[in-house]
């Protein structure tokens, strides 16, 4: 598979080269993110190629807040971590199957969901493409994980849709914890 990677100042690389502008042919590449990418490299990745910024409507919005925010610590979270989920529901019954993408807050070895923390809280945190978990639920629920890949397109997706649902504010955020 075709790979791409990202840089912490947004840049792709394709095979060690900065990739053309135009991404598009890219969305289907494997991405790889190098150590030390923070949420804000997300971000730069959307000021340095603008193709990518048209993929999901939520992005103009996000990228404005994200420029006008002032990073500040997340409190409680080392690091963001964006999940595939494979979820066998409904056995014994009317079985179906649901494959989502989301896009969680790390807190030691837990998960937890960003929607209570605010953007300019995340901004700063390592960003990391995580585990495919596969649940399935029965008599009694089974979770088991895989590595897995992602693609260009996954990843903005995934990121941008999660994102999408954040708004709480700064002050919210630490009365929460």
């Amino acid at each position: 598979m075709h790979e791409v990677t990202l840089r912490s100042d947004g840049i792709l690389l394709e095979a060690g080269k900065e990739a053309p502008r135009n991404t598009i042919a890219f969305l289907s590449s494997k991405i790889v993110i190098e150590d030390g990418v923070q949420l804000k490299g997300f971000f730069r990745m959307l000021e340095a190629y603008p193709l990518l910024g048209r993929l999901n409507n939520f992005l103009p919005m996000l990228l404005k807040l994200a420029r006008a925010a002032e990073p500040h610590a997340a409190l409680g979270l080392n690091s963001i971590v964006l999940t595939r989920t494979v979820e066998m529901i409904g056995f014994p019954g009317k079985p179906r199957l649901e494959i989502y993408t989301q896009l969680m807050g790390q807190e030691g070895d837990r998960l937890r969901d960003l929607r209570h923390w605010a953007l300019e809280s995340l901004l700063e945190l390592p960003l990391r493409l995580g585990r495919l978990r596969h649940i399935v639920f029965g008599d009694r629920m089974d979770m088991l994980e895989f590595e897995t890949t992602y693609t260009l397109f996954d990843f903005i997706e995934g990121v941008s849709w999660e994102l999408s649902f954040l708004g709480t504010s700064a002050a919210c955020e630490i009365r929460r914890n």
